[in-house]
């Protein structure tokens, strides 16, 4: 399953630069899939919508720092275990209980994101 910040998030930043997927985003600020991926062209979204890689969405929240759930892999490829989490002094970085992947899922996601 994909990471969610809950609004728990004292908006420290210290999760954005652990993400290698630059999955995680300040409150308020608007997000491309391009952005820390190798991804041109297009790309189709969990929920079947197809944007260009280098369009900017809105953000996911506007309060606090919010996790893209189509970028995040909990870093499957990379780490051994999700960064956001592992830096967050209070453990608001915690699997989304409404995003049930497996870690081939992730894997998959993790390749997609980032072609060689």
């Amino acid at each position: 399953m994909a990471i969610i910040i809950t609004e728990e998030c004292i908006n420290c930043g210290a999760c954005e630069p652990e993400c290698p997927n630059n999955a995680i985003y300040e409150g308020g600020i608007e997000w491309a899939m391009a952005e820390g991926t190798t991804l041109s062209g297009s790309y189709t979204l969990e929920d079947g919508e197809t944007v260009d890689v280098q369009e900017k969405q809105k953000p996911v929240s506007n309060e606090y720092y919010f996790i893209v759930p189509d970028k995040c892999t909990e870093c499957v490829g990379f780490h051994e275990e999700p960064q956001c989490a592992a830096v967050c002094p209070v453990d608001c970085c915690v699997p989304d209980p409404d995003r049930k992947e497996s870690k081939e899922i992730l894997a998959d996601r993790q390749h997609r994101l980032h072609l060689k």
